[in-house]
């Protein structure tokens, strides 16, 4: 696993060994942020970061910062390391901290996001399914006119998230991208 594109192309990117975490493949971030296009001076968060594949790429690409949450404590330890590696230390927020209370608590305080990267364990999305409708409706109301949430999920599976409207959705062998904005 390694960075596609921009000012640290190449570089790679440590996991935590057998951890269960599923980086988003190397192909699949290239295709992402094409669709994407341009996340120049974006504020980017990462509620279920792993090992933050998806946040150092918009970094990499010209995000201006990252907020990177994860409970795992190797995932975390491999966050932090992989900051240092890519010299965004500067650029990025890591907290041990679960991803949908930092939402509530950044919605409660105003702060908004350009793009939000939300990939959350799939037996996550199976298990607790009604907690992802939630935090898609706390996402809907603070999200900037111009954002995006870009759900990864099992291309099995579906989940509807009626507060956020899906513009597209592209599928990459078992994995499926959704981009969702404000309805």
């Amino acid at each position: 696993m390694r960075i596609v594109a921009g000012e640290r192309k190449g570089t790679r990117l440590l996991a935590p060994p057998g951890r269960g975490t599923r980086p988003t493949p190397d192909r699949v971030r290239e295709a992402l942020f094409a669709i994407l296009a341009d996340v120049g001076d974006a504020r980017v968060l990462e509620p279920f970061a792993g090992t933050g594949a998806l946040g150092f790429e918009a970094l990499s690409r010209g995000a201006a910062e990252a907020v990177f949450c994860e409970l795992d404590a190797a995932a975390l330890g491999v966050l932090r390391e992989n900051a240092a590696r890519l010299r965004y230390a500067d650029r990025c927020t890591i907290k041990r901290q679960d991803g949908r209370r930092r939402l509530a608590a950044d919605s409660a305080a105003g702060v908004t996001y350009d793009l939000i990267f939300l990939d959350p364990p799939y037996r996550f999305l199976n298990e607790r399914a009604h907690e992802l409708q939630k935090l898609a409706e706390r996402l809907a109301a603070k999200l900037k006119p111009e954002a995006w949430v870009i759900f990864r999920h099992d291309a099995a599976d579906r989940l509807e998230l009626p507060a956020l409207r899906r513009a597209d959705e592209r599928t990459y062998g078992g994995m499926a991208l959704e981009f969702l904005t404000r309805p």
